[in-house]
């Protein structure tokens, strides 16, 4: 598994499972070097099925979102899925307000965000 700096990705079964390690993902800097990062685990699999652990984020710009989006577009190009899990629900609200929560599947745990992917 590639060491990253902002990133915990472990694997169970065949889903990855990202954590973030910043409790704040706002400044353009660290949303850069996260897209990058989330893209490198992405690009080196086919057909992922993964995970995104939201439990450790405490802030989140809407930069961060994008970034989100491009990568969901990037998994289902794949053929992948992704799943988004253990969302504080004020960053659950920004989500809501940007009908986010319709595009990407929104799991409590990370046992049934795992579950949902089959």
């Amino acid at each position: 598994m590639t060491s990253f700096q902002r990133l915990q990705v472990t694997q169970q079964d065949d889903v990855v499972v990202v954590e973030f390690v910043d409790r704040k993902i706002l400044d353009a800097a660290s949303i850069q070097q996260l897209g990058g990062e989330l893209f490198s685990v992405v690009d080196s699999r086919p057909e992922i099925r993964l995970v995104l652990d939201f439990s450790k984020v405490e802030f989140m710009s809407s930069a961060a979102l994008g970034k989100l989006v491009l990568l969901e577009k990037e998994v289902r190009k794949k053929g992948g899925k992704i799943r988004l899990c253990q969302i504080r629900p004020e960053i659950y609200e920004v989500f809501q307000i940007t009908n986010l929560h319709r595009v990407f599947g929104i799991h409590s745990t990370q046992q049934e965000a795992i579950a949902s992917l089959g």
